[in-house]
């Protein structure tokens, strides 16, 4: 062969070794192909410059990792020069946060847990801006929120979410728990539920009823506490007292101490803004309220608790132990502790009314106090609105003979709410109350009540007691402003011996009582059949009543009637009699003056003559003739011998006269 054609063919061979060189060991070796949610971290074999200082990162081409990270897409780095290792972009799932801790910057200040933060650090997805804004090494005070899908630098910081730790650690004692196995949440002392979502909501209680809730905040960096202060309020009460020194109620001041804060720190979240605004470290006054809430948990720590609720019919009592100074407003004869206003130390004298109150139970206590009216039993039976007598029992007590007696009783007391302040601070709580002060007002008034009675008088005077025992629990009680309602003997359990010679006494008095209804309803038979017997002859005596009424009215009639022919009789014969007696007279003075004219004799036949006459009555023959002189009594013997002339006839019965 031509040596020139000797010399191409080698040429090309060796042109085409060295591009397959160049190809295979060069260029696809220094070429990444980064995915879509991935980051390149780059590291520079070796360089004329050296990293100074303690930071891992090169930023100006130093040799090590360096600042500038290969995003997604195909990327080429010399092979040879650079190592480039995928890390994929930090993602937060929804409902949890990522916990920021940078590798790199200056380091914190002395005693700081955590590190100053700057808007300009944006999502720590710029690790040139943080070094340059000057960024420090350490726990970094905002969380990443959920759903965050960024590119971070996986040295420069480590995030740590829930289920996963992302970065390289450079830290020996981190990278010694490295070595040991993957890392987690609680290779840095978190557990999983502290890496979620603070949410606050209503939770079950013990008995299974959803409640409303709260979050008791306590921050672990911040300015230590004010002297005397046992938790942070930012600006401390001084709203308080303006409010009080301007005259207002003492609603608004309650309205004030209970209100939070929360906004100038967005509840929290905005770490750094709570720590400019003059937030201090420990326990903080303002609880969260309803709601989602990412809180770095190295810094914040969330405790959650019922919130009071007021239901109606009750009042709480709050004893403060934040606030401004005590001052007593109480009056100087009351001795059982300090009444102040809302906002100092103390108990409150205006209690919290029927509502909901998100108030911290770590700087208050509260009592409630039932303020309607109160059924306390010593018996076996318990009040199932309040429970405060599950500590009562039966009260047992002797009788003068040594008769042992159990008593429930029934006590029922009110607590007005405005004096409710008063009464929980002589007897701090209504259990006390309930306990010490009336738990020993009844039991020894009956105890000593007792032991002066017969067992038999006792049970006879039961309602006498019974009155005794209400005027002396309600002396006891007004020492204490409570109103007694009323004192009721339920029930009193004796002796055996004693319910045996009750029980054949009370037999013996049924008994009486038996043969008393007996005779009674003996008698009021006997009342009965006779009521029968009058109810039977009713209606015959009725109608002899109404015979006798008709003949009483008949008699009445005929009495009437005989009176009226009586009168008239009387009146006719009276004058009759007056006729007679007129006609007697004035025949008598004719009479007498015949006599006077014609003698006794001629006058007596004149009238014989006239009566004769009148009655027709013939007595001589019709004509009579003789003679002589008569005189007058010739004159006579012609008139009648004329008169007896005429037929008279005579009716038998008819009686002349004369």
């Amino acid at each position: 062969m031509p040596a020139q054609f000797t010399l191409h063919v080698t040429f090309v061979g060796w042109s085409f070794a060295a591009a397959f060189f160049l190809l295979f060991f060069v260029i696809l070796p220094s070429i990444r192909v980064i995915g879509p949610t991935e980051v390149g971290l780059v590291m520079k074999r070796f360089s004329w410059s050296k990293l100074t200082g303690d930071c891992p990162i090169g930023f100006h081409g130093e040799a090590g990792y360096q600042a500038d990270l290969l995003m997604p897409g195909w990327r080429w780095k010399f092979w040879v020069v650079y190592k480039v290792v995928k890390y994929p972009w930090v993602q937060v799932p929804a409902g949890e946060i990522g916990v920021v801790i940078s590798q790199i910057g200056a380091p914190p200040p002395i005693g700081s847990k955590s590190a100053f933060y700057k808007p300009s650090f944006g999502s720590f997805t710029d690790i040139k801006a943080f070094i340059e804004n000057g960024g420090q090494k350490g726990v970094q005070r905002p969380v990443l929120a959920p759903g965050t899908l960024a590119p971070i630098h996986p040295v420069g910081f480590l995030v740590i979410t829930k289920a996963n730790v992302y970065g390289v650690p450079i830290s020996p004692d981190i990278q010694r728990m490295a070595e040991s196995g993957r890392l987690t949440c609680k290779s840095f002392g978190l557990n999983p539920e502290q890496l979620e979502v603070v949410r606050i909501e209503a939770l079950p209680d013990n008995s299974g009823k959803m409640r409303d809730t709260i979050g008791i905040v306590t921050v672990f960096e911040g300015q230590p506490l004010t002297a005397g202060d046992i938790a942070s309020r930012l600006g401390g009460f001084a709203d308080v007292e303006a409010l009080e020194k301007e005259g207002n109620s003492e609603n608004h001041l309650i309205e004030a101490c209970l209100g939070t804060k929360n906004h100038l720190h967005n509840n929290y979240q905005d770490f750094q803004l709570f720590l400019d605004k003059g937030g201090k470290i420990g326990l903080q006054h303002d609880p969260l309220l309803y709601g989602a809430y990412n809180l770095n948990p190295f810094l914040i720590k969330v405790e959650k608790v019922f919130m009071l609720v007021v239901e109606q019919g009750e009042v709480a009592v709050v004893k403060a132990y934040v606030g401004l100074p005590t001052e007593d407003i109480s009056e100087e004869e009351f001795r059982f502790g300090a009444l102040v206003k809302p906002g100092h130390r103390g108990i409150w004298q205006e209690p919290l009314r029927t509502g909901k109150y998100p108030i911290n139970p770590h700087c208050y206590q509260w009592e409630i106090v039932p303020t309607c009216i109160l059924t306390l039993n010593w018996a076996e039976a318990e009040s199932q609105a309040h429970h405060l007598d599950s500590r009562l029992e039966q009260i047992t007590a002797k009788s003068r003979e040594g008769f042992v007696f159990k008593i429930d009783l029934q006590v029922q007391i009110h607590v007005p709410d405005v004096k409710a302040p008063r009464v929980i601070s002589m007897v701090g709580t209504m259990m006390n109350l309930v306990t010490e002060v009336l738990q020993a007002a009844v039991g020894n008034h009956f105890r000593d009540r007792l032991q002066a009675l017969p067992a038999v008088k006792f049970i006879e005077t039961r309602q006498m007691v019974q009155e005794e025992a209400f005027a002396h629990i309600k002396g006891k009680l007004d020492e204490y402003a409570v109103e007694t309602k009323g004192v009721y003997i339920q029930d009193v359990i004796l002796p055996e011996q004693i319910v045996h010679v009750l029980t054949d006494r009370e037999i013996a008095n049924q008994e009486i009582q038996t043969y008393q209804k007996q005779r009674e309803a003996q008698e009021q038979r006997i009342q009965t059949e006779k009521a029968k017997g009058m109810a039977d002859m009713q209606s015959s005596l009725a109608k002899s009543e109404v015979t006798i009424n008709i003949e009483q009215n008949n008699a009445n009639a005929r009495k009437a009637q005989a009176d009226g022919e009586a009168s008239f009789i009387k009146q006719t014969g009276d004058a009759e009699a007056s006729k007679t007696r007129a006609i007697g007279m004035a025949n008598a003075e004719a009479y007498t003056a015949q006599v006077n004219a014609l003698g006794q004799m001629p006058t007596a036949l004149v009238n014989i003559a006239k009566e004769l006459a009148k009655e027709k009555i013939k007595i001589v023959p019709d004509i009579l003739v003789a003679g002589g002189d008569l005189g007058a009594f010739q004159a006579l013997a012609a008139t009648l011998t004329k008169n007896l002339g005429k037929k008279t006839e005579v009716l038998p019965g008819d009686v002349p006269k004369v």
